[in-house]
Order: C-alpha cells, then structure tokens, then sequence
C-alpha cells in the first residue's frame, strides 16, 4: 500500500471523456440521492472526467470509502486526490498503521464468516446457511463491501440452492443482480430479471418486482436497445418510489425520466412520442422530475427541432458524467439530431444548406480527450452539417442528392422511365413463357399425346436425369422432349 500513501503527483486516470465545464447540478445534492457502492463508482467518474470537480469528488470519494472496508476504492480516491493540479493537502492521505488493521480486520471477519458456514453445513441446518448470521448472504454481503465481486457473485449463487419460496428466490436474484449491474454483466442481470418476472408471489411480496422493470431497461440500454428500453422506462410505476432503498442503488427516479426520455427521443416517431410520453399518466410523474426532458420531446412532436437539439445540448455535460449514460450520449443525440434533419427536410422539395445550417447548425459526435476543439465544456471534434448530410445519404435515411453548384438539398425522385422500362420488361418476360407453353400443349395436341398430373418428386429420390436448365425450365425422370420443348408433365402415348 505504500505506493499510494504520500504526496507525489500523480498522472490523471486514463478516461475517454473529458468535460471541462461544470455541469448543472450540485454535486453534494446530487450524489445524496444515491446508496451503496454506486456513491464512490459514480464519484470517482465524475471526478476523473471533470476537471472543475476533480477535487470536490475525489474528497467525497475519500470520505465515502472510509466509510467501508474496500481500500481499493480509497486508494484509486487517493490517487485521483494527487492529480489535482497545485494539491497539497496531507489530511486526505492513508495512514499506513490503519490500512493494515482494516486489512487484518476484514481477513479477519472473512475467515470467521467461512468457517461458521461450514459448521452450519455440517450440521445440516439448511435455512441457518440461508438466512443465518454466518450464511451465504452474510458471506456474499461481506465480499461485495471488501469489493471482491467474483466471490460474491457465487456466495449469492450458493443460496439458490437453498431457496424454498419465491420470496427466498426474488431476495436472491436481487443479490446477484446487484453484484451483477456493478460488474457491467448485463447478460447476467438478464437472466435474474426473467426468473423474477416469472414467479408468482404474494401482494405483500410482490412489491419489489417493480423494480425489476427499470433494472431491466437499464440493462437494454446498457446493451444499446434504445427502443426496447424505452418502452421499460416509460411502463415504470409511479408507486415505485416507495422502494427507494433498493432503487437509490442502481439510479433514482429522475434517472428514470432522463433514460426514458432519451431513449424516446431517440427511437420514436412523433406520434408515438405524444402518445407514450407526453400523454402517458404514469411517466409525467417522472417528467415532473426532469420538466427540461419534457420540453424537449414536446418541442419535438412539434417541429422546433432548433430548440429541443439546444436543450439535449446545454445538458450533455450532465449526462457524459452519469455513470450509465455515458456511453451512450453521443449515439443516442445522434439519432436524436439524424431523426430531426430528416423530419424536417420531409415537406420540401429542397431546401437550402444555409438555412438548414441555422437550424441545425454543427454536430458534436465524436467526444475524446485529444487535442481538439472545445465547446460547451465538451472536447469534441466538431462534424459539418455536409458531412452528417453525405453520411444519411450514403445511409439510405434521407432520400435526396447534394446540388453544389446550387448549394441545395435535393428530393431524389425515382426516374419513372426506368420503372417503366422494368415492368415492360417483366410483362414480355411473363408472355414469352405463357406463349412457349401454349405451344408446347398445341405441339403434344397434335402428336396424338395425352397429360397427365405431375407426379410430386421427392429430393432424396430424385434421379440424376433430374436438372434445371438456365432459363429456368427444369426437367426430371417422368419429362417427355417434344417439339424442341421440355414437358414438366408425364407423357404417355396413346395406342392406336
């Protein structure tokens, strides 16, 4: 431990983001809403993408990991402490003599919880290993404070083996999942989601399964399923705010508002987002939380797509620094801002690149920590709008072409003569087969030839005389030859 304890400088923690504007929340506020292990996950972000914030977070980070038994979150706080530029302060640093003893202490706490469960296994008191003090979920509970989530992850997997109701299910599956959203094991958090959602519980039981709805919208998100998971956020009960203990450990209920909003934003059609947003009960209870989401979809369904692109915008710093949703800002605004160009380039005939640019002005998609532009606190590589306009193009979302001698948008109109010169084409095609069979029966008429149904061939007995031929006649063993033609019926002659 002693390569973090002091005062050395140190290199900022590597990171794909950088926001270098304070975003609009109070981080003290913010991160108040929250219990569990998320606290310091989502302080260190913050913390290590924000230089404005570096040091309030990391001093939040510090005091939280005390507060614990993980001295790995403490020394990753630590470290991040030393990269605040001009930092001096000795009070924030580990001592030595105390890490040791909380080392000791939870190897300590760690052997005697294994060895009380052994002695329950040999006793066989199969619910004492459950529920007891020295059980699995004591064991579990106690490697996921320590950080070490692989054990814990199979402490908790050992107690399904011992579940007798669907509460002792659902309580399981809550562990695991738990264990699982930090672990970033979203397949995992799936497969619990499914056998909650499967249980029949009693009322008084099944009240956390509310939850489970949200959970499982985050992990679509997570996965990328954007419309999938809006719908998850979107059906979320209201009522669900009565279980903020267990919420507040994955995301809070203006979470709920921002993921749902966005992901809608992203995936839904105008109609569709009147309809299961701004007309949906249950959601405005959550919009309430977030009123800016709600004005942004609103200014959407109505086409002011240069204010609702500006509202997403002044809140992206927000979102790069949310533990969940940074990943996806860039995707989810893009889809948000390709949806606009093609809605509102829809009426038209064609329109004007100038006037399309004081709609839609620059797009900031490519977020990294380079030596790039910077705008709005974001670093960014700035994409023109004739760039992301040749890109839809190339896409096939929007069906237009670039005139830059006229410096327009263009509708790309089908060439009716070509569809014209296609369906003649078809026409002859279809007549010339008609007339070559009409003939082929006119020519077995006058052989003195008779037909019969088609006999149906089977693949596995088919014979080697059985071929198709390039024009797509195709001939088997029963085929008769007449008249230069193949007949696709058994010929049989007729006696004399």
């Amino acid at each position: 431990m002693a390569d973090f304890i002091g005062a050395t400088p140190a290199s900022p923690p590597s990171s794909t983001i950088t926001v270098n504007e304070a975003p609009k929340f109070e981080l003290t506020s913010y991160i108040s809403n929250y219990r569990g292990r998320t606290v310091f996950r989502r302080l260190y972000l913050i913390g290590a993408c924000c230089p404005p914030l570096r040091e309030e977070a990391a001093k939040l980070a510090i005091r939280e990991a005390r507060r614990g038994s993980d001295l790995h979150n403490l020394e990753e706080a630590i470290k991040l402490l030393q990269t605040v530029p001009n930092y001096r302060d000795t009070e924030n640093l580990l001592d030595t003599s105390w890490a040791v003893d909380v080392e000791k202490k939870n190897a300590k706490e760690t052997q005697r919880l294994e060895n009380e469960l052994k002695g329950y296994k040999n006793n066989l008191i199969k619910e004492s290993i459950r529920v007891g003090k020295m059980g699995n979920e004591d064991l579990g509970i106690h490697y996921q404070d320590l950080g070490d989530l692989i054990n814990a992850s199979k402490a908790f997997g050992r107690m399904r083996d011992f579940c007798t109701t669907p509460a002792h299910i659902s309580q399981t599956a809550f562990h695991i999942i738990d264990v699982a959203v930090e672990q970033r094991n979203w397949m995992a958090v799936q497969s619990q989601v499914v056998k909650i959602q499967a249980l029949q519980m009693k009322p008084e039981e099944s009240r956390h399964q509310r939850i489970v709805t949200a959970i499982n919208g985050l992990q679509r998100m997570c996965n990328g399923e954007y419309k999938d998971a809006a719908f998850l956020f979107l059906s979320c009960d209201p009522a669900i705010s009565e279980l903020g203990q267990i919420l507040t450990k994955f995301m809070t209920l203006n979470d709920i508002a921002v993921y749902g909003g966005l992901c809608a934003l992203a995936t839904m059609s105008r109609s569709e987002l009147q309809a299961r947003v701004l007309d949906n009960p249950s959601f405005r209870n959550f919009l309430e939380l977030e009123p800016h989401i709600r004005r942004a979809t609103s200014f959407f369904v109505a086409c002011k797509y240069t204010q609702c692109l500006e509202i997403l915008e002044s809140y992206r710093n927000d979102y790069l620094l949310d533990l969940y949703l940074q990943p996806h800002v860039d995707r989810l605004y893009r889809r948000v801002r390709e949806k606009s160009i093609v809605q509102y380039f829809e009426p038209f005939g064609s329109v004007r690149l100038e006037n399309m640019e004081k709609v839609f002005g620059e797009a900031a998609v490519k977020t990294t920590t380079n030596n790039a532009a910077t705008t709005n606190g974001v670093t960014h590589i700035s994409i023109t709008l004739l760039d992301e306009l040749v890109t839809l193009i190339e896409e096939g979302k929007l069906n237009a072409r670039l005139d830059m001698e006229k410096n327009l948008l263009v509708v790309s109109k089908p060439d009716a003569r070509v569809d014209t010169y296609k369906e003649a084409e078809r026409t002859l095609d279809n007549f010339t087969k008609d007339a070559y069979l009409k003939l082929m029966r006119i020519t077995m008429a006058n052989a003195g030839l008779e037909t019969k149904a088609p006999t149906p061939s089977k693949k596995k007995g088919a014979s080697a005389l059985d071929w198709e031929d390039e024009n797509g006649w195709s001939m088997d063993s029963t085929s008769a030859k007449v008249g230069g033609g193949y007949v696709l019926v058994e010929a049989v002659a007729v006696a004399a």
